[in-house]
């Protein structure tokens, strides 16, 4: 069996149903949990967090990765930083830990005609 979505293989047993598709565990969550950049509550929730984390708040590995590259390098297109980043890592990962950078207000998408570029803010 394939997933609807990604059709990697599913084991049997493994498969999720949703919305008449039948999913694997990733696509699952994808579907049940998608990314909202724009969440007042979510920047809300990480400016509060900050404030109360003092000295003890951390990034993952990989938020520090992506402000480091664009404080050194500048705006660039999501494309553009996963291939900097060079792990192998989804473009969805990628825009998930973005999200969480763009409600703690340390970066930000910005769009320049047709093309989204991610800078920090």
């Amino acid at each position: 069996m394939k997933c609807d979505r990604c059709n990697q293989e599913i084991k049997p047993g493994e498969e999720r149903e949703h919305l008449g598709q039948t999913l694997c565990e990733d696509c699952c969550i994808d579907a049940l949990s998608p990314m909202k950049t724009c969440d007042p509550w979510a920047v809300h929730s990480a400016k509060t967090y900050e404030k109360h984390a003092g000295k003890n708040r951390t990034l993952t590995p990989l938020q520090s990765q992506i402000l480091k590259l664009l404080e050194e390098r500048g705006a660039m297109e999501p494309k553009q930083l996963l291939a900097e980043i060079g792990q192998n890592l989804q473009l969805k990962d990628l825009e998930r830990e973005f999200a969480t950078l763009r409600h703690m207000e340390k970066a930000r998408g910005e769009k320049q005609g047709d093309k989204v570029f991610w800078r920090l803010w």
